[in-house]
This record gives C-alpha cells, structure tokens and sequence, in this order.
C-alpha cells in the first residue's frame, strides 16, 4: 500500500461559490502514481463542503437556491450572538452561524474509487468544493491511498 497526500490553497470569492475540483484532483491522482485504490478529498473547515455532482449552471443555481432557501443567511442564529457566545470566538469573529449550518447538511469529503489509474466518475460527476461562508482563503487536503 502506497500513501500520497497533497494540499490544496484555494481563493473563494463568494458565498456559495462553487469550485469544481475534478481536474485538480486527476492531476493528482496521476501524480501519486497510484493504479488502483482509493482518493479522499477533504475540506479542512467548517464552514465549507465537498461534494460529487454535475457541473451544469443551471443545476448549480438551483443548488444554491436549495440551500439558501433551508439555511437563510438573515435567520436568526445563536453562534452569532456574540453577548452570549464564549467558545471560540477570534479576533475577527464574524456572523456566519448560516455557513455553519449549512455545512451540517453536506459533506467535509468524498472518497473515490481508483481503478487502472482512473478515478471512476460518471459521465457527469464533477468534484466540487462549496464555499458556504464569504470570500477567504481555504484548504483542501487529498488523500491518495492504493497500489
């Protein structure tokens, strides 16, 4: 068994971007050598996700209309509440309870198949980062692991 990993610096520019990781990760399935196995992408915050879907503008509309209308970025949420909060509050603490929630309701990794060197994606799955909180910079760990 063979292990690779690599970071990846991202740049986001806003919330609920969507960043499609899928040739980044190609690259680096390549790079790691490994032929049959598996690879891990994982988000390395809170307020981010990784998911699997298809890469299609409408559909990525549709998505975020989806996850704005089940977690509001206006609602009213107590992580906010900065008089009351005493945990892991930073220098620059901001409101950002939504990006928190909204994260709950997705994925911090996606693991894939890698069969004779190729990740076995369908015809449309891509591999998206989702920036749920505003524009920052993030990281995004991949983990190669096989023979």
């Amino acid at each position: 068994m063979r292990v690779f990993h690599e970071l990846i610096p991202l740049k986001t520019q806003e919330c609920l971007q969507f960043i499609d990781l899928t040739d980044i990760i190609i690259k680096l399935v390549e790079k790691s050598q490994i032929q049959n196995g598996f690879v891990n992408v994982q988000t390395k915050h809170t307020t981010t996700a990784i998911v699997v879907n298809e890469n299609e503008p409408l559909l990525l509309e549709d998505m975020k209309k989806i996850l704005e209308s089940m977690v509001p970025q206006n609602a009213v949420y107590r992580h906010n509440d900065f008089s009351i909060r005493t945990v892991n509050l930073g220098p620059d603490e901001y409101d950002n309870g939504h990006s928190h929630c909204k994260a709950m309701l997705l994925r911090a990794s996606e693991t894939l198949n890698i069969v004779n060197g190729q990740i076995q994606l369908g015809p449309w799955q891509r591999i998206f980062f989702i920036e749920l909180d505003r524009a920052r910079e993030r990281t995004i760990s991949v983990m190669v692991l096989g023979i």
